[in-house]
Order: structure tokens, then sequence, then C-alpha cells
């Protein structure tokens, strides 16, 4: 069958079409998206703006329309935390209800960790044994660890890239005590995380989804997306470390001329730098791989399991 999901996230709208039935690797056949930057549309009351709910009604309406023109039976829909943590989300969810018929399901951010490490599970198989997932998003970051492909822990932290950018980082380029002020917060929000997870011993092998991942590895030097999903990518925190330094140097602009960098995700690439960076710190990683399915693809695997189920 063809399914649908589609994925109301903190920065983008994305709908992602794949050919699917239970057992087999869903294949995508399209893929359809709109950046919004909710996490940096919300309001001081922490409400997503009239402009920001229009914007994302229109946006759903056209992601309907494409799923339709490419014959999806069956759409699964979702938001994540810049809804979930929204003020305003009841008003927002029925608005979209009201105006598109789409029910959007909101996630907590538990689920979000859980669906991504059933996902990286799945890519990578049982050989890789003890994972540790990682995943910066634009609101939160994920983090999952076990051996099977149910997590024994599972813990999502308001520290998304788009989120910090917007709190923490208001010049362009940012002010040194901006940064340090920042980095000082993001350690400290990861290093209260650290305990839950060390006490079931060391991973056998660390992975990351996420554009913020995949683009950091990619000015580190991996290799481009267009040299296929197949391609081992990794990230190194050496090479981490000494990137660091240099983008928070370096305006928006400047950073949308590195390789692999989105003009969209330019501006908050500092803040996933710093996040990215304190994770494989605190958690003493050394390199990680990137695993190029994320959530999304967990969303469709369990819809896939379920099927076979019944």
């Amino acid at each position: 069958m063809r399914l649908g999901v589609l994925d109301v996230g903190s920065n983008t709208v994305h709908l992602l079409v794949v050919d699917a039935h239970p057992g087999a690797c869903p294949l995508p056949a399209h893929s359809h998206k709109a950046e919004l930057r909710l996490a940096q549309l919300l309001d001081d009351d922490g409400a997503i703006g009239p402009q920001g709910v229009d914007r994302l009604v229109s946006v759903v309406q056209e992601s309907l329309q494409a799923a339709e023109d490419k014959g999806v039976e069956d759409l699964l829909t979702f938001a994540t935390s810049a809804v979930r943590e929204a003020r305003n989300a009841d008003d927002v969810l029925a608005r979209v209800r009201t105006e598109t018929g789409v029910e959007l399901q909101v996630l907590t951010g538990e689920e979000e960790a859980r669906l991504t490490f059933l996902a990286a599970r799945r890519w990578f198989g049982w050989s890789a044994g003890k994972l540790l997932v990682l995943d910066i998003g634009g609101g939160s970051l994920e983090i999952a660890y076990g051996i099977d492909e149910e997590p024994d822990a599972a813990a999502s932290l308001p520290l998304g890239a788009g989120r910090l950018t917007a709190g923490w980082l208001p010049g362009d380029p940012p002010a040194p005590d901006d940064v340090r002020a920042l980095r000082r917060h993001v350690r400290t929000e990861v290093a209260r995380t650290v305990g839950e997870f060390s006490r079931f011993g060391p991973p056998d092998r660390v992975v990351a989804t996420s554009k913020t991942f995949k683009q950091l590895a990619r000015i580190a030097g991996a290799a481009r997306s267009a040299e296929g999903l197949y391609v081992q990518r990794e990230l190194k925190r050496e090479s981490l470390e000494g990137w660091v330094p240099r983008l928070a140097g370096m305006t928006e602009a400047e950073r949308a001329e590195l390789p692999g960098v989105s003009e969209g995700r330019a501006g908050q690439l500092l803040a996933g730098a710093l996040v990215a960076e304190a994770a494989m710190d605190l958690f003493g990683v050394e390199r990680l791989e990137i695993c190029p399915w994320a959530l999304r693809e967990g969303v469709i695997l369990r819809r896939l399991d379920h099927m076979e189920s019944v």
C-alpha cells in the first residue's frame, strides 16, 4: 500500500510518501515539505501567532492535496514539540481539524524518542547491539538507549536548535557572551539526564538522526547526500569541537555557504552544534554514525507492525 506521513515539526511540515507492506523496507515515493519554523514563531506568552496558524493550515491543505495526487491510501499525521508546547495548542489543533479535516496526533517527547529509536534499530539491525540514539530537532533533543526495539531509557529535553537560537542567540553573528551562556545552559540540561542512561552501561553503537546532525557531519567531511542512503557517514567529536568556534564567528549568510547547509537551517546550526557537542562530550562519545531513518520512518514502521499483527 502507499502510506503517507505528515510530520508537523518545529522547523518544517513534511509529507513523506512511501510504498510499503509488512515485512518489507518502506520505499520513498515522494517528499513534500515547507519550512515554517514554528519553534521560532511563538510569541512572548508561548503561543503560535495568527500568521503562524494561518500558514500551518495552508501547508497542511497543500500536503493533503499532494497526498491525494500521489495516491496515498493511508495518511498518518502527527505534531511534535512546537505544537505540543504552544500555550494555544488546543486552539491550533482545533482550527487545523476544522479547516482541513486533519486530526493531528500530538506526540510526547518520549514517544518521539521511542519511535526514532525503533527506526534506528531497524536500520542498523540486531548486530548493532546496544544503541544510543540522539536526535536534535527544532524544538527538542531526544535521547534513547537500549538493546531491543523498545528502548530501556528515553528522554526529551527542550534543547532544539530552533528554540535555542530564538531564545539565546539574537545576534548575527552572536555575541561571545551569549554563546557561552547558551553553552552552559545546554550542558547543565544534558548533564541532568546522563545518569538515567549510564546505569545501563556503555552502548555498542552511537547513532544520530536529524538534519542538524547530517549537516554537522557534512561540514566535517561526510559524504554528500547525493551519494545515497547507504554510504556510511560519521561525525567525530574532535571535528565537531573544531567547528563550534568557527560557526560562532560566522554570520548566518556565511554558514549558508558551507557544504550541505541549507539557507533555512543556517541560522540554527550553531545552537545545534552546541547541543551535539555537549551530548557527545557528556555521554563520552568519540564518534557517531548518521542514521538516514528517523521519526517519520519510525511512525511508518509502527503502523506496518500494527497491520501485520491484525
